[in-house]
Parts: C-alpha cells; sequence; structure tokens
C-alpha cells in the first residue's frame, strides 16, 4: 500500500501492530451477527481471535489499516500482496480456534479461507479485508469516511478494488461507493454465500 497515497482526513489514523488486538475486538463486535462468519466460527470470541490474528501478521506490517477512534476500522491490502498468515502464526490461531470454537471452527475457517483464495482475481487490485463499526456506531458515516480514501488513492493510480462481502445487507452500501457485484461463492452446502465485488477505477 505504500505505492497508495492515501490522504487521511482528521479523525483518522494509520493502526500499527500494537492496535491489532482493538483491530480484532471492533472487527468481531461488528461482525457479531454477520451471517457468514457467525457460521464459519459460531461465537464472537473466535471471530476475535482471528481478526486480531490477521491484523497483526498481514494486515498492519504488510497492509493499510486505518481507525476512526476506537469503534471503526478497516483492512486492506496492495496489489500482489500476500494474505497468507505466516507459518509461524498458524499454530496459535489454531489452538485459539479450537479452545474458542471448536474443530468446527477451525475445519470451516480452512474451507472459507481456500474457497475465497481461489476465487481471488488475478488482476492486480486493492483488495478490502474487512470493514466494521461497533454497532453503536453504526448509521453515523464511519464506513463511508473509513472507505473513501483508500478509493480516492486507487483512482489516482487508476488501480481497481476488491472485497468479498459476507452480508447481503451490505450490498447497498458498497454499490453506493462504485462496487459491482460480480458473482458469488458457495463455501460449502448450507453456508450463507459470499458476494464479490469489484470497482474499477474512476
Amino acid at each position: 500500500m505504500e505505492a497508495l497515497e492515501i490522504e487521511r482526513p482528521e479523525g483518522l489514523r494509520r493502526a500499527g501492530r500494537e492496535d491489532s488486538a482493538l483491530l480484532g475486538a471492533i472487527t468481531a463486535d461488528a461482525f457479531r451477527d454477520d451471517p457468514f462468519n457467525h457460521w464459519t466460527f459460531g461465537n464472537e470470541t473466535a471471530m476475535r481471535h482471528t481478526f486480531t490474528s490477521y491484523a497483526r501478521h498481514v494486515y498492519t506490517p504488510r497492509g493499510y489499516s486505518c481507525l476512526a477512534g476506537d469503534g471503526a476500522v478497516a483492512m486492506w491490502l496492495g496489489p500482489g500482496g500476500d494474505k497468507e498468515l505466516p507459518f509461524h502464526a498458524m499454530p496459535g490461531l489454531a489452538a485459539a480456534l479450537l479452545a474458542s470454537g471448536g474443530p468446527r471452527a477451525l475445519i470451516r475457517g480452512m474451507a472459507a479461507d481456500a474457497a475465497l483464495a481461489a476465487h481471488k482475481p488475478q488482476m492486480p487490485h486493492v483488495y478490502l479485508f474487512t470493514i466494521a463499526v461497533r454497532p453503536a456506531l453504526q448509521g453515523q458515516g464511519y464506513g463511508r469516511r473509513l472507505m473513501q480514501p483508500v478509493l480516492k488513492a486507487c483512482d489516482r493510480a487508476r488501480l481497481p478494488a476488491y472485497l468479498e462481502s459476507s452480508n447481503p445487507a451490505n450490498l447497498g452500501f458498497y454499490g453506493s461507493l462504485g462496487f459491482k457485484v460480480i458473482g458469488e461463492i458457495q463455501i460449502a452446502p448450507g453456508a450463507p454465500p459470499m458476494t464479490p465485488m469489484w470497482r474499477d477505477a474512476r
């Protein structure tokens, strides 16, 4: 993400690895009733472990994570960025998932990761991993404030953006920012579908 010139408005700050636990907590809080994440992990604790690990090992050191206070966050990865956890981080996350969500959370989490990787577009793009706003703050414009600086940077760099929406209720929001549905990802029978969305540079 260093190649993108991202201009953050007042009230937003770039998150570092030291913020990983906060990023994980905000995301789990926001996603506690999310259909896909609830099916995958079963509870908020397992979600928190997962998002904290990815924040610490992938999206703060390799990508761009931005915080609005302690209630909203977005995590991005630039073109060609590696979204896989490093090997040394996998045992800790696996143990945490087994303890908090049982074998189901670990198996479904691995299946989801493999399915999403298989559907990842090959064309260079900026990837939105998560955008999360705590329930008490939703509807106050935090999501748009977090999205717009990166999307404007994408437009300046003539780069498309990509995401997978885990909740049908969010499709209208993403659509208002220029994203279009490009298919459906079914992880397993009975799993809520993920909706991949693509935004061309403007």
